[in-house]
């Protein structure tokens, strides 16, 4: 095992700490990025963990019956470039479905590391972890707005569907730019298709309170923080791709920096 809980401990652990809400100070903010919730209001840590696990048992038969579908999740693995003994941070692993892949890439030399800040998820992901018998996988309890992993430790993060949950998804991007050379995230993409945009709007209102999306447009919301964790990725990576998945309602972006560029 390559990473513990704090409470666990563990020799060589790429956890720092392990948190299951954000530090108290606010994180910077970026043009297009969403003011902080006032005083009282349900945090982001909150309400998040709220809403997966109250769904955790729907969520991981769901996302491992369409894992294929659409070849979003196959692309960021691939985006990522990973080698064999390298290792990678998934923040928001949920139930683990990316991680055959993210290990298989890295094979068994290679380490992964899932960051979840949802109980329910995370012993989902475990059991899957202990029934398949991996050594080189471990899964974290922490927020990846703060996220509890030793900078200059990882080669790679990769995030899905997650920075849309984020009011401030810039200043979280670019936090895990800090954290490794290589960033990719995937993440919802409205102005697709009229049909598709129609079905988006209609998940996102359907779970309102996970989206935080309140009396707005939500395809607005879903289409600024898309494009805030683009920007971040432009503005702390030397290359960035992108591709569109899935008649344009998904976008994978990938920012890439060389080692030479990160320690000079």
């Amino acid at each position: 095992m390559v990473a513990e809980d704090r409470s666990r401990g563990g020799p060589g652990s790429l956890v720092t700490r392990n948190r299951r809400r954000p530090r108290s100070t606010p994180s910077r903010s970026h043009a297009g990025d969403e003011p902080p919730p006032e005083a009282g209001d349900e945090s982001a840590a909150e309400r998040i963990q709220r809403g997966y696990a109250a769904w955790a048992r729907v969520y991981d038969w769901f996302a491992r019956a369409t894992a294929s579908v659409g070849g979003v999740r196959a692309g960021c693995v691939r985006a990522l470039d990973l080698d064999p003994g390298d290792t990678v941070v998934e923040f928001g692993c949920g139930p683990g479905v990316n991680v055959p892949a993210l290990r298989e890439a890295v094979s068994p030399t290679g380490r992964v590391v899932g960051v979840d800040i949802t109980g329910a998820m995370l012993e989902r992901a475990r059991g899957l972890a202990e029934r398949r018998g991996w050594e080189n996988v471990e899964f974290v309890r922490g927020d990846a707005t703060d996220p509890p992993i030793q900078g200059g430790e990882a080669d790679a993060v990769l995030a899905t569907f997650v920075t849309s949950l984020f009011p401030e998804p810039y200043a979280v991007v670019s936090g895990w730019c800090e954290l490794a050379d290589s960033v990719v995230v995937a993440a919802f993409a409205p102005r697709g298709s009229r049909p598709a945009n129609a079905a988006l709007s209609a998940f996102a209102r359907l779970n309102g309170r996970l989206f935080d999306a309140g009396a707005r447009d939500p395809l607005d919301q879903l289409d600024a923080r898309t494009a805030a964790a683009r920007r971040a990725l432009a503005d702390n990576a030397e290359t960035v791709t992108e591709e569109r998945y899935l008649f344009g309602t998904i976008t994978m972006c990938a920012g890439h920096r060389s080692v030479d560029g990160r320690d000079g």
